[in-house]
């Protein structure tokens, strides 16, 4: 009984001091540019390769940027860009709640845009004939999405849960979605055991509200009200709720500009 009351603490204490950590980033890149949603910046962030320089080669990027407002503080907003060999623009496909019934936007925004103000993080790419190869299957799996115009922020589906979708049907992009995107664990109740977001592992979820995730990329993840604290393997990461992690996955940490 005491081990039991001891690793709950242990739990609390992290839930809470990555709460803390991700309050006092988001404060402070709110201080550094405080400004309305209208006039936040969406200019490019200048990360993904030029496509008309690259025209030969087809790439394919996923990024994810905190989201805007008070909850950039726990959760992120993802989406996927690419383009087939010969071509000079980016497509990219993601999930908006508002503006329309679709939920399911294409060019809707530049292609490594700042997220009303938030510098988006890099989380996949691959290039060349990788990429060429797993494009179909993106385009398919976004033709598939079974919520496309159905919203919710908490559990899902929502933008996340769209990215995890795509990651499932096609486990060559090797996504890793970090432990703040909320909504990426959301699975229907007819279907509650599957593949983990990135396409390669055993994830059981009711509704993304409780799960357990073991993945390729994710490693091993516990999901309760849809905080997810666990350990990534490749690399070793402590997966955390509100900041995404210690390392790579922190998205609430600015990258340099560029």
């Amino acid at each position: 009984m005491f081990s039991l009351k001891a690793l709950s603490l242990v739990l609390l204490c992290i839930t809470l001091l990555s709460l803390g950590a991700s309050l006092a980033q988001a404060t402070r890149h709110n201080d550094a540019g405080a400004q309305g949603w209208a006039t936040a910046r969406r200019d490019a962030s200048g990360q993904a390769p030029d496509p008309q320089r690259y025209a030969r080669m087809a790439i394919v990027q996923v990024y994810a940027a905190p989201t805007y407002g008070w909850k950039g503080a726990v959760a992120v907003h993802p989406w996927i860009i690419y383009k087939r060999a010969g071509e000079t623009r980016y497509t990219r496909y993601e999930v908006i709640s508002w503006g329309s019934d679709d939920k399911v936007r294409r060019n809707r925004n530049l292609p490594d845009a700042y997220w009303y103000g938030s510098r988006p993080r890099l989380l996949v790419e691959h290039r060349g004939a990788e990429a060429e190869a797993m494009i179909p299957g993106i385009v398919a799996a976004i033709a598939s999405y079974p919520w496309p115009q159905t919203y919710h922020a908490w559990p899902g589906p929502n933008s996340n849960t769209f990215l995890a979708h795509i990651g499932r049907e096609v486990p060559a992009l090797k996504l890793n979605l970090p432990a703040n995107a909320i909504g990426k664990d959301y699975r229907s109740l007819l279907n509650p055991i599957g593949l983990p977001p990135s396409g390669r592992g055993l994830q059981v979820s009711v509704l993304g509200v409780a799960a357990v995730t073991l993945g390729a990329e994710e490693g091993f993840e516990i999901n309760v009200l849809g905080l997810n604290l666990g350990l990534g393997f490749s690399p070793l990461q402590l997966r955390l709720p509100f900041i995404g992690g210690l390392g790579s996955d922190n998205l609430q940490k600015e990258s340099p500009e560029t």
